[in-house]
């Protein structure tokens, strides 16, 4: 049974309340008013609807609706009924393998939104951004829509393309983008990297089976080249399996240590995550790197090494994703996919940020309002945290945490902030969408092959700009020469990047970035200062607090 949207559930409305508060013919029904709304009340009604309502109702198609109509009532994007297909198709994507365009999407707001890109897959080369809502795929409006239904029509065969419609905040027009289906295969970490003074490097991509094993063979690999502490980077991770977002805590905080309590109505919904080891990097200060495309599992972490002050928390508030479904075999071979708890900090934080509590950061601000956000160098929207009326704890050492949904980190730096007439530029660049993603792909694929392979000290003259403006008007770009060189700042760190990437890899990707990275910049910073955990809050707090960039 396939959910789909329907008008009938207003009607059903209207039908009972005429039903019940206006005339009607009897015919032995009895007026008890305090019959009590149970079952068998229910299928009365929908019997009398489906036999004699004065024109016919298809009575499956009936049942259909109520049900949709009841999921509906609960407000909860993460609850859903499964069609046979559409299960199918849920479980082949958490699975980790499958054909598609590589985006962690939820449902806000009566629209599909991402969560974020996973690595190297079609939607984060096209430059698909945490918080980007799609409003249509192959020409059809995404409102009202499913996360399993929005899945589903998103997947596809390798290699075929699939045409989506995204809004941002900021960009007064919808922009267009197409995506080439890709096998997609899940990794955790891409590589890992011993940095200046000793600091070791470990960006975690997104949570597989096998992310605690490969997060601790970087961290046994850089303590043994001389790494004396990590930096764990979390930013865009969208989550995965939970286990082991419990197993990476596990690698740094002591045995039987709290990581994650669940609460829900049911006795075995009601349970708390502990550590099952002792702390196998005991004496390495570590700073946790996270932002608004940590979702999920990434909170689980953050937020619990955040709780026990092992580490400081580092970058711009996460998603807000922290609620448990479970999976109910039904008939016909349905499958309800239902919210059964929500998690919780070792301190009693939420993790789930509610519809009440709005979004965490100005990535995610639907409300057209994107102007009153800086841009950074990098293309990201910059806003301190949002702590005003959010509850507040006190982690294990006495520090001032914050609730509410989303882990607000210990001191917020954004990147490198453009001027207003950039930052202008930069917006309708945007509003371009896919064209101007796919052409800086294709420009640089032509750079590497007229530059040669082996020049991975290569540097973006301001001739490349030009040709590359020039090869973007040549597939549809819009904006004109002055502002796409007003931009040119944004747009040069993009090339490079997108040149190092095709060509050399993840690694030079980063190295490309690195000098443009102001969290990990400071990160590094404090790191070189900081013998211990508790040296990292005694530096923070002797210089900024959240909210402060410097």
């Amino acid at each position: 049974m396939a959910p789909r949207r329907s008008s009938f559930g207003p009607g059903l409305v209207l039908l009972l309340t005429l039903l019940m508060g206006g005339w009607f013919l009897q015919r032995g029904v009895a007026q008890d008013q305090s019959r009590p709304a149970d079952s068998r009340l229910f299928q009365e009604v929908l019997d009398h609807i489906a036999d004699r309502y004065v024109e016919p109702v298809d009575r499956d198609e009936l049942y259909e609706k109520a049900i949709e109509e009841v999921i509906r009532h609960l407000g909860d994007p993460n609850t859903s009924l499964l069609g046979v297909e559409d299960y199918e198709n849920f479980r082949i994507q958490t699975e980790g393998d499958y054909g598609g365009v590589g985006l962690e999407i939820v449902e806000r707001d009566d629209f599909i939104t991402v969560v974020g890109p996973l690595p190297g897959t079609p939607g984060a080369r096209a430059g698909i951004r945490p918080g980007d809502r799609i409003i249509e795929v192959e020409g059809e409006s995404t409102q009202g829509w499913s996360v399993q239904r929005a899945v589903q029509v998103l997947r596809g065969p390798a290699g075929d393309p699939v045409d989506i419609l995204v809004e941002r905040p900021g960009i007064a027009s919808p922009m267009d983008f197409t995506l080439t289906r890709e096998r997609i295969q899940l990794r955790s970490v891409s590589f890992s990297a011993l940095l200046d003074d000793g600091v070791g490097y470990i960006p975690l991509g997104l949570f597989s089976e096998t992310s605690t094993e490969e997060v601790r063979a970087a961290a046994d690999s850089l303590r043994s080249e001389g790494a004396r502490s990590l930096v764990l980077d979390l930013r865009g991770n969208p989550g995965g399996v939970l286990d082991q977002g419990v197993g990476i805590v596990d690698l740094f905080l002591e045995r039987g240590a709290e990581v994650v309590e669940t609460r829900g109505q049911e006795r075995n919904q009601n349970r708390t995550l502990r550590t099952s080891s002792e702390d196998r990097f005991p004496d390495i200060p570590l700073v946790v790197l996270v932002d608004r495309g940590s979702a999920s599992a990434s909170e689980i972490v953050a937020g619990a090494l955040q709780d026990h002050d092992r580490a400081l928390v580092l970058g711009s508030s996460t998603f807000g994703k922290g609620s448990v479904q479970s999976l109910f075999s039904l008939s016909g071979g349905n499958v309800l996919k239902l919210t059964t708890a929500r998690w919780y900090t070792p301190q009693g934080r939420s993790i789930e940020r509610t519809a009440e509590e709005g979004p965490a950061a100005p990535d995610v601000d639907l409300s057209g309002n994107g102007d009153a956000y800086a841009i950074s160098v990098t293309g990201q929207y910059q806003a301190p945290p949002d702590t005003a009326g959010r509850s507040t704890v006190t982690s294990v050492g006495g520090r001032t945490l914050y609730g509410g949904g989303g882990i607000v980190p210990d001191l917020w730096i954004p990147m490198d902030t453009l001027t207003t007439e950039e930052q202008s530029a930069v917006r309708a660049i945007f509003e371009e969408g896919g064209r101007y993603s796919v052409g800086l792909f294709n420009y640089s694929v032509e750079f590497l092959q007229r530059e040669g392979a082996d020049n991975s000290g290569f540097r973006v003259t301001d001739e490349d700009i030009e040709a590359l403006y020039e090869r973007l008007r040549e597939e549809g770009l819009e904006t004109d020469r002055d502002t796409f060189w007003t931009a040119e700042r944004f747009v040069r760190y993009q090339l490079e990047s997108q040149i190092a990437l095709q060509g050399w890899g993840e690694w030079e990707e980063f190295q490309r970035r690195l000098p443009h990275d102001a969290p990990l910049q400071r990160a590094i910073e404090l790191l070189r200062e900081a013998d211990s955990a508790a040296d990292l809050f005694t530096l923070v707090s002797s210089t900024t607090q959240v909210g402060a960039g410097n």
